[in-house]
């Protein structure tokens, strides 16, 4: 099997796996609600935001961090964006699992 193979047959099973079966659903029914996509657009953007200055200077700006956190407190409230939340975080967490185990296969040709 050469490797491109195997790559299409880990994002096949990517797509089965429960974690993104779970985010894709919980993405659909978010997205059927208007003013709670909204809402988490904002947040997802104030996210960003926050991340950004925080890596470009070094520090949190304390305010965009405050309204992100009574956004995120606001939306947590809501079933729906509650298991959006939940299911994101599965999720990315077998992304960055398999991110990982990519990275340390090739880690001696990368240093």
């Amino acid at each position: 099997m050469n490797i491109y193979d195997t790559a299409n047959q880990l994002a096949q099973e990517i797509k089965q796996s429960e974690e993104y079966r779970n985010y894709k659903m919980a993405k659909q029914t978010l997205n059927l609600n208007i003013e709670l996509k909204e809402k988490m657009a904002k947040f997802d953007q104030i996210r960003y935001e926050t991340q950004m200055i925080a890596m470009q200077t070094g520090k949190q700006d304390e305010n965009k961090y405050k309204e992100m956190q009574e956004l995120y407190a606001e939306l947590i409230e809501l079933e729906e964006a509650k298991r959006y939340f939940e299911a994101e975080t599965k999720f990315n967490i077998v992304v960055a699992d398999v991110n990982k185990i990519i990275g340390e296969a090739i880690r001696d040709v990368m240093q």
